[in-house]
């Protein structure tokens, strides 16, 4: 797809119209810089939300957390042989894996009617569990555990950044990764006793149609959050 095509209508809101995104694959730091360039016009208020679709090159991203480095299994050599590079973020979370495969949601929405990061990252949680469940698969949270399950198994991982409460970063949904990519780390700090790492076509057992997911997070995501922004803080997910 064209980059910056819109894919997907959204509803309008206050102020300039929100719009739909797909970036097709890109490299994560070319993904990184127009996020912030996104961001900057948010802020001055020149476009409205904006939720990006996009899939990666191949990339291992090491979030803030303190000791992500240290979940980085695979040596040099084995990197440059998978041709996986190695990028810090200033997203919160640990180590995690973008490729061919996954899709990533960068949502580049102001927060300023609910300035609440927490229940933001709990309404991203509602969004995935929401669109899995329209296409087939009982995805839900996992206590104490980031991210979206199926059991034990990681299907989605989130990790996001704000300046001046516009949002930036997001989720990363597995639907027809290279799962052996992840043996290179430790995901998002989760050991093998934990939790493994799953995608829907390994659930599901076929080949996704990535614009059939996307349609689905798109309706998801201008579905629900109208609500999230103009509600209580006190819910319990946001």
């Amino acid at each position: 797809m064209p980059s910056g095509h819109a894919i997907l209508p959204a509803p309008a809101q206050s102020g300039r119209l929100p719009v739909t995104l797909d970036w097709g694959r890109t490299p994560y730091e070319d993904a990184r810089q127009r996020q912030e360039a996104l961001v900057a016009r948010r802020i001055a208020g020149e476009i409205g939300d904006t939720l990006v679709f996009t899939e990666h090159d191949p990339v291992f991203t090491l979030g803030l957390r303190r000791g992500a480095d240290a979940n980085l299994v695979w040596s040099p050599e084995r990197l440059a042989h998978e041709r996986i590079d190695v990028v810090k973020t200033n997203r919160g979370g640990d180590i995690t894996y973008h490729g061919p495969g996954q899709i990533v949601g960068y949502p580049i929405i102001s927060l300023a009617p609910r300035q609440d990061l927490h229940a933001y990252l709990r309404f991203l949680e509602q969004v995935l569990i929401d669109s899995l469940g329209s296409l087939g698969l009982a995805a839900a949270r996992r206590e104490a555990k980031t991210g979206i399950w199926l059991g034990s198994r990681k299907i989605a991982a989130l990790g996001v950044a704000v300046r001046r409460w516009v949002t930036y970063h997001g989720f990363a949904l597995n639907v027809n990764p290279d799962l052996s990519h992840f043996q290179g780390i430790v995901p998002c700090g989760i050991g093998a006793d934990e939790g493994t790492v799953t995608s829907m076509q390994a659930e599901l057992g076929r080949t996704m149609d990535p614009a059939e997911v996307k349609s689905a997070l798109a309706a998801e995501f201008w579905r629900l959050l109208p609500e999230f922004l103009t509600a209580d803080s006190t819910d319990k997910h946001g």
